[in-house]
């Protein structure tokens, strides 16, 4: 049985945890995401059970010896500011939705992989969904598919709902994001 991954979430601002939380639950369907808004509700849980913490500036500030001690699984949740962190990662959470999907996944690529792996289940999509998921991260809308891969419209709506159905992603950046992270893609050319 695959290991469920739990992802701690530690900022003040309820609208910016709800975001990045919505992010992450899309990307890591799998995962179990808990909110904080402070450092005592994290500590009055079980803080050493999480996969990943992403805390606000702030409270990584204030509490620093504790996430020092979890360096290899913190990021530091910043507004647009780079804070002076040796080693610690940060995520700019001003980005736009797609920029902040690509900063996660290169957070993943680029040293940080104690991230869990996003769909880390192998899904057996067949070449001509991988083709018209290829297509799609490019911007591509049904009937540009249809054309491209000389197939009719119905069956590009028909292939679109299997890798809807095998991956569980809704959306197109999150299904963006899938095909980049398992090579159909570069991360550039989305």
């Amino acid at each position: 049985m695959p290991h469920t991954p739990e992802i701690a979430i530690l900022e003040q601002n309820t609208l910016a945890a709800l975001g990045l939380r919505i992010i992450l639950e899309e990307l890591i369907p799998n995962a179990v995401i808990r909110m904080f808004s402070s450092f005592g509700q994290l500590i009055d849980d079980t803080p050493d059970m999480y996969a990943h913490y992403f805390v606000s500036a702030q409270i990584y500030f204030m509490h620093t010896a504790f996430f020092l001690e979890r360096q290899p699984k913190t990021i530091v949740l910043s507004n647009g500011e780079h804070p002076q962190l040796n080693g610690v990662p940060t995520l700019n959470c001003t980005l736009a939705q797609d920029e902040l999907l690509k900063a996660i996944v290169r957070l993943r690529q680029y040293g940080h992989h104690s991230l869990p792996p996003l769909h880390a289940t192998a899904h057996d999509l067949s070449p001509r969904e991988i083709e018209v998921l290829v297509l799609l991260t490019k911007g591509c809308i049904n009937k540009e598919i249809a054309e491209r891969l000389n197939i009719s419209l119905t069956t590009v709506i028909s292939h679109r709902k299997n890798i809807t159905e095998k991956l569980g992603i809704k959306s197109v950046s999150a299904l963006a994001i899938y095909a980049v992270m398992h090579g159909y893609v570069e991360a550039d050319r989305v």
